[in-house]
């Protein structure tokens, strides 16, 4: 299996529905803009968000089995996705890429 690299690329955080709809919580998220996680046999790396790592692994699974060009065409490079996670309130960018060892 191939490495695959992910890289937080953006953090947003939306004020206007936390107000309305959400409880209070303490640490919503600790991954931060630039942070690189490596993946090695599809094992979630530590200090990598739980939700998030749900919403990754099909991705994490194919590029590290061989697989890309996700959606026929959809990124410039085929061994490579960008994923959000699934964080309405403050949702994150996910560069995933197929590494080489």
């Amino acid at each position: 299996m191939k490495k695959v690299k992910i890289t937080v690329i953006k953090k947003a955080c939306y004020n206007d529905l936390i107000e309305k709809y959400e409880n209070p919580i303490e640490n919503p998220c600790d991954m931060n803009e630039g942070d690189e996680f490596t993946v090695r046999d599809c094992v979630k790396p530590n200090g990598f968000c739980d939700s998030a790592w749900e919403t990754v692994l099909p991705f994490v699974r194919s590029l590290a089995e061989g697989g890309g060009d996700f959606y026929d065409g959809w990124m410039k490079n085929p061994y490579s996705a960008l994923i959000s996670c699934n964080d309405g309130f403050r949702p994150v960018s996910l560069l995933i890429e197929a590494v080489e060892e």
